[in-house]
């Protein structure tokens, strides 16, 4: 497997910043479009694939789905920093991309309710390596000045494709079914992905190698354990991030599994849930364009104080009422809140890190964040079986606001990248 096409440039040739950079950068902004795309096949169909094609009663099991993508997606960011550090990106980028391409074959054609689950174990790793490794990548590039601006970009690419493609395929499952049309887009998604980052895509380590040489404090050799101690636990704005990443994920998680059963259950159609579930994605990835840059000018600490705030008032209102106007108003709440918050959690915790490490400690991070995904989903599968599904919104709702509440306790204001 090369390194790139036009082979491995030396470190003189190599300059940090989005304008010396910007063909690469933007080639990984399409990329993690199409990572976010096979994500955005799963939101509004598959729960209803459980519980309408295979007559699965229990919501707890219905969400089982999101339990295997996210303890997987949270090992798989866990690992992705050691590989990417061994490896190379582009390497673990293409693997991610390999492992994924069996998920929408999986689901299309899945015999049982086990399939699909199995199919979600194999999107777990995408997810967590090529997602984890198009960040990365853009945050190599643009160097410390602009990180807010890079992670902006990336997460806009990844969550607007999952809001298109979450709208997408409710449109075609209302036209033609739940399966197999709507799934058509993540083959494409997936042809797409590996092809782009086999062909074209250029590693960045040496890019890394320019930001460690000019950084004003050298770091001594640090094992992965203690980057992980530090990151969950030790370091007040590591672990004031952490905590805001996997309760954003868990309530993310719940309103995957959740939302279309319960917008279901007071007798909406298949089109307007496909609309609902992609208003928050679409709001979250477009306005990251604006939160990225702001969490650079602003700082990170009181965006994601705010964030957090919203999308509790978010899932509040979406539990309280039973009109699809009063959900739509939630969704953009959701969305608004998630995307000031998404960029400037991975931004805080590249402020904390030193270069030579950067990348592990983002994948402690990305692993305590995506295992929200499962927790979310199975404690929200428990609420909703034992006390009704709008119980399980607001409960989610509450450890929202409780989590950004932490974060205006633990972690310092900090404006800007720490040097």
């Amino acid at each position: 497997m090369t390194e790139a096409v036009t082979g491995p440039r030396t470190a003189s040739s190599v300059r940090l910043g989005l304008k010396e950079n910007w063909p690469q950068f933007a080639l990984l902004v399409l990329i993690n479009a199409f990572v976010g795309g096979m994500v955005g096949i799963e939101r509004t169909v598959v729960p209803l694939i459980g519980s309408e094609e295979f007559k699965i009663s229990s919501t707890t099991l219905v969400v089982s789905f999101i339990v295997s993508f996210g303890v997987v997606k949270a090992c798989a960011n866990l690992v992705s920093g050691q590989l990417a550090d061994a490896w190379g990106r582009k390497r673990v980028l293409i693997l991610g991309w390999l492992v994924g391409l069996p998920v929408p074959f999986m689901i299309m054609w899945a015999p049982s309710w086990g399939w699909v689950i199995a199919a979600n174990a194999l999107l777990g790793i995408n997810q967590g390596l090529a997602w984890s490794m198009t960040v990365i990548m853009k945050i190599d590039l643009v160097g410390p000045k602009s990180r807010g601006l890079a992670v902006g970009l990336n997460e806009f690419a990844g969550y607007l494709a999952v809001g298109v493609t979450a709208f997408l395929t409710g449109y075609l499952a209302s036209k033609y079914g739940l399966r197999p049309a709507p799934i058509y887009l993540g083959v494409a998604y997936a042809i797409l992905g590996t092809a782009l980052s086999i062909l074209l895509v250029q590693d960045t380590r040496e890019h890394v190698r320019v930001e460690t040489a000019a950084h004003t404090q050298q770091s001594v050799p640090i094992s992965f354990r203690e980057i992980f101690l530090l990151t969950s636990f030790r370091d007040r704005n590591l672990f004031a991030a952490s905590q805001a990443g996997l309760v954003n994920n868990l309530n993310d998680g719940m309103s995957w599994g959740i939302f279309p059963l319960f917008f279901a259950s007071f007798g909406l159609h298949v089109d307007r849930i496909g609309i609902l579930k992609a208003v928050y994605p679409v709001t979250w990835g477009i306005l990251q364009i604006a939160t990225g840059p702001l969490s650079d000018r602003w700082g990170r600490k009181g965006l994601i104080v705010a964030g957090m705030w919203v999308q509790a008032v978010g899932l509040f209102l979406t539990a309280a009422t039973s009109h699809f106007e009063w959900w739509l108003v939630g969704s953009l709440l959701l969305g608004l809140g998630t995307a000031m918050v998404y960029p400037s959690l991975i931004a805080a915790v590249s402020d904390a890190s030193h270069p030579s490490w950067r990348a592990r400690s983002l994948s402690v991070y990305r692993f305590w964040r995506d295992l929200g995904y499962a927790i979310g989903a199975l404690s929200a599968g428990l609420i909703a079986d034992l006390f009704g599904m709008g119980w399980a919104i607001g409960t989610i709702g509450a450890l929202t606001f409780l989590s950004g509440a932490i974060v205006f306790i633990a972690m310092e204001s900090r404006p800007g990248a720490r040097q």
